[in-house]
């Protein structure tokens, strides 16, 4: 058992350093799923066992599925249910109107502060606006007569690229 133990202990420090062949690790295995075994040895065996024992166990057992499943979706009643579903709904529309709240604030701090009255006195304010307007009625006017020279530009134009047989009728 010596010989066995210390043979047992030099696979060990082997498999915790990753540097055991498969034959080794089945000699491991063996000795583990056995009877005899020391003391010192007694958790290590147990973690060969619970490898052996879920070695076997599949993705595609039923039971499996029927265990995730259960643990996913377990049984409640109607009232609890529909609790839930109240909550879920209740916390969907907080974070709604919380969106909405920040959303306002931002669109109310980027937005230019009303227009206020800059004159109190009438009579200045309509002088200023009819300043104002005599300005953009001259800029009208000279954007007319550019208008009209381009016009006039483009009838000429017209004119040259006619063909000669429709000129002469």
């Amino acid at each position: 058992m010596l010989m066995d133990s210390n043979r047992i202990e030099e696979l060990l420090n082997k498999y915790w350093a990753c540097e055991t062949s498969l034959e080794e690790e089945q000699q491991l295995k063996e000795f583990f799923c056995g009877q005899s075994i020391p003391e010192q040895l007694k958790e290590t065996a147990e973690l060969f066992r619970y490898f052996e024992g879920h070695k076997k166990k599949s993705l595609n057992d039923l039971s499996f599925d029927g265990q995730v499943m259960n643990r996913l979706n377990p049984k409640r009643g109607k009232v609890v249910s529909l609790v839930y579903s109240a909550m879920k709904i209740a916390a969907g529309v907080s974070v709604l109107l919380v969106a909405v709240w920040f959303v306002r604030n931002e669109i109310r701090k980027n937005d230019p502060v009303e227009m206020v009255d800059t004159y109190d006195d009438p009579k200045l304010a309509f002088e200023e606006t009819k300043k104002a307007l005599m300005m953009i009625s001259k800029s009208f006017g000279r954007a007319e007569t550019e208008a009209k020279k381009i016009n006039l530009f483009n009838e000429a134009q017209q004119d040259i690229q006619k063909p000669k047989d429709e000129t002469n009728l």
